[in-house]
This record gives C-alpha cells, structure tokens and sequence, in this order.
C-alpha cells in the first residue's frame, strides 16, 4: 500500500536558528554570546517562547520579534522573513540542513514510500530562490507551503492539501513537525504523527520512519 513521509521543513528538516547562533553570529560579525534566546534548549531562559507554545502569540509573531531584535544589534531593519534568513544564513542553506534529515529522506525514498513537505512558511522565510540550492528537494513529490496557500496548520484544510495532492488517505500519512499544534491538527484528521524533538534528531526520524514500516 501507498504511503508517505510528510515533513515540515525549519526545525524538522532544516536546524532551528536556535541551534546555529554561532553561525548567525560569525554571518552578522557579532560578538559570541549575542543573541541569547534559546527556545526549546532553554525554555525556561526564553518567556516569548513559553507564551507561544501556550498559544498567546503565533509562531509568526514570534520571529518577527526575534527578527527586529537581532536587525537591531546590526543597525538594520529588516521587514521580510527572507532577509533575516539570508543575513543570519548566509549564502549556504545546505550547510544548516540536518544530516538525519537527508539519511531519512534517503531511507525513505530507497524503500518506496512517498516524500512531501507541509510548510507554514517555507519560501516566506527562505525566499524561493534558495531551493535551487538544496538538491534533494527534488526527491519531494509534493510540497505545500502557505506562503503561497494562505492556509496555516494547525488548519484542516492544510493537511487536506497533502492527502488531496497525493491521493492518500490521512491514515496513510506519517506526519512530522516540531509545534505541538500542528501535530494536534494532523491527528484530528487522522494522519500518524511524530512530534519532533529537535534536541533528539535521530530518534524522532527513527520513529517516523518505524510508523512507515509497521503499516507496510
């Protein structure tokens, strides 16, 4: 039977800015130790996180914020995503991208289940221009961003994109994502889900891709 590995992509397939500051910091010429939220690794040390995960602000807002704060520290002012992505960045995206993601973008493909990607904000935060510098995207039947769509997860109507597009049952879907709301929207209908850990790559890959196989 047909099924799929669906993935959001920042945090799930691509590190968290939360996890690269040392490269955010060589890229805009800051001093180590500038930028000091941590998200998850800190939660305790990062209050606007904690107010986003208890749904007061939006995920969006909540990089906005760290958007204007970081552009300040450099004298810049920056009003699209995709310019603090580029700035803190650089001009490799590739160099951010998790190697356990690509080991199980490849596992999966090699053993013939489907490939998707279900974004929030995919070309908002990266511009579009930056996926003709990752390859593998093109191991990705469909991928669906609501940059384009307008329709954000935890929406019902997103996760229809995926099992629409791809012509799959949501019970056929194995979805992974790293915010707890999004995860809560796919099994509402009916998608297997992996709530990613990004302080544990490895496991959370290993478990999305052990889904797959127990319903082969």
């Amino acid at each position: 039977m047909s099924r799929a590995l669906v993935l959001d992509f920042g945090g799930v397939i691509s590190k968290t800015l939360f996890e690269t500051h040392d490269l955010s910091e060589a890229a805009l010429g800051l001093a180590p130790g500038s930028l000091t939220w941590r998200g998850p690794f800190d939660p305790e040390g990062d209050v606007v996180w904690r107010a986003m995960q208890a749904g007061e602000i939006t995920e969006r807002d909540y990089w906005k914020l760290r958007m204007r704060e970081t552009g300040a520290l450099v004298g810049e002012e920056w009003t699209e995503f995709a310019d603090f992505l580029g700035r803190v960045r650089g001009d490799d995206p590739a160099a951010v991208i998790r190697p356990e993601a690509l080991a199980a973008i490849s596992q999966a493909r090699e053993s013939g289940y489907r490939l998707a990607i279900l974004s929030n904000e995919l070309d908002l935060f990266y511009g579009a221009e930056f996926r003709t510098k990752l390859p593998f995207l093109a191991d990705f039947e469909l991928i669906v961003d609501a940059t384009y769509t307008g329709i954000l997860k935890p929406d019902p109507r997103a996760y229809g994109f995926i099992t629409d597009g791809l012509g799959l049952a949501p019970a056929d879907c194995v979805f992974v994502d790293d915010q707890a709301k999004n995860i809560r929207g796919a099994a509402a209908v009916g998608m297997q889900t992996v709530a990613f850990d990004v302080t544990r790559p490895s496991e959370s890959y290993q478990q999305a891709l052990n889904f797959l196989k127990a319903k082969a």
